[in-house]
């Protein structure tokens, strides 16, 4: 996508997500949507997007880049059948950080060749987005809330959130790898019963309910140290700067934010719906195209940032890019292959700062 928008050959509509979506926006590659909103969009429609999500949408200077396309959001999900087996109580809204590491310590277990060979407790991608819920459920920041050129990913609650994570994996044992799942993703690691539980998002719920063989649980992500906090993605559509058909784009655009393409989007692939007055018929059709195979609290905890207002959306530098690759290439070396130690994100805080002006 990036190299359509940079060779001018991009569609006049498109979708994008994440810290992409954001950096796209910063280089000049979305149109300014605010003309249209105001023209077009009434106040309800407005307010059923989720507050967190939509002023996400919308960059410092009030350029409006996208509107949303679904609500993607954070949960844990787990094996029933697993939980079961070993005697352990399932997750729920009361659990807290040191509730999650004891069920990890009791679900790692080395279950023997014959039995699936050896099991962790949980996992989670290592990505910008769910490092940061880390980080703001121990009261920090990867981006200063009030300067997008300063980094606090040297402060100390950002670093105590990191090192607990890293911790986790490489001092303990009980979150896997990606080397220990010889490089599965997350869900695939989920459904081939090599971690009990995972940090993953509603996105991921048709391939998890259709690929595993057992009764899936979810509940909302544990209580952290300072504060909850789940994500609420930044999906959403927007019109290429270079469209020389803006009007006609703008049509198809709110064609795509609407009711009607969002239960499409709901019968297609499960997506969580962005517009808060669809989440009944989303739960509507998990329970009647999947049965018994996950229930009506469980399909609930995904929407519980969004109801409970405790959603938080990607952090973003002004320089992204450089930001990006520079924090990726220590994360790496911390969280996937145990090569470093957390220490290291302060030389890369600096760094970070050093080139957002440029």
């Amino acid at each position: 996508m990036r190299g359509d928008l940079r060779a001018g050959t991009a569609a006049d509509v498109f979708q994008g997500c994440c810290t992409h979506l954001p950096t796209w926006a910063q280089m000049g590659y979305t149109l300014d949507l605010r003309p249209y909103v105001a023209a077009d969009l009434d106040r309800a429609t407005i307010d059923d997007w989720d507050p967190a999500q939509y002023s996400a949408l919308i960059a410092r200077d009030g350029h409006q880049f996208a509107l949303p396309k679904y609500h993607g959001a954070l949960a844990l999900y787990y094996n029933r059948d697993l939980f079961d087996e070993y005697g352990i109580d399932y997750p729920g809204w009361t659990w807290t950080a040191d509730d999650y590491l004891t069920a990890m310590k009791q679900l790692t277990r080395d279950r023997g060749a014959d039995n699936g060979g050896n099991l962790w407790g949980s996992m989670i991608d290592i990505s910008w987005d769910r490092i940061q819920v880390y980080v703001n459920g121990w009261g920090g920041h990867l981006v200063a809330p009030d300067d997008p050129r300063r980094s606090l990913m040297a402060e100390p609650e950002a670093m105590a959130a990191m090192e607990w994570l890293r911790a986790r994996i490489w001092d303990d044992h009980v979150m896997a790898s990606t080397l220990d799942v010889q490089n599965m993703g997350t869900r695939q690691a989920f459904m081939e019963r090599k971690v009990a539980m995972v940090e993953d998002g509603s996105w991921a719920l048709k391939d998890i309910l259709e690929g595993a063989d057992f009764r899936v649980g979810v509940a909302p992500l544990p209580a952290w140290p300072a504060r909850r906090a789940t994500l609420a993605t930044t999906d959403g559509f927007a019109i290429y700067s270079g469209t020389e058909h803006p009007e006609a784009a703008w049509e198809l655009l709110k064609f795509l934010i609407s009711r009607d393409y969002g239960r499409a989007m709901i019968q297609a692939n499960l997506l969580q719906p962005a517009r808060a007055s669809l989440i009944e018929d989303w739960q509507a059709v998990i329970r009647n195209e999947y049965p018994g195979k996950l229930t009506g609290p469980d399909v609930a905890a995904f929407a519980d940032g969004h109801v409970k207002g405790y959603s938080v959306t990607t952090e973003v530098f002004a320089n992204m890019a450089e930001a990006k690759q520079m924090t990726y290439a220590a994360w790496d070396d911390i969280f996937k292959l145990g090569r470093a130690p957390v220490s290291r994100m302060r030389d890369v805080s600096r760094q970070i700062e050093a080139v957002q002006d440029s």
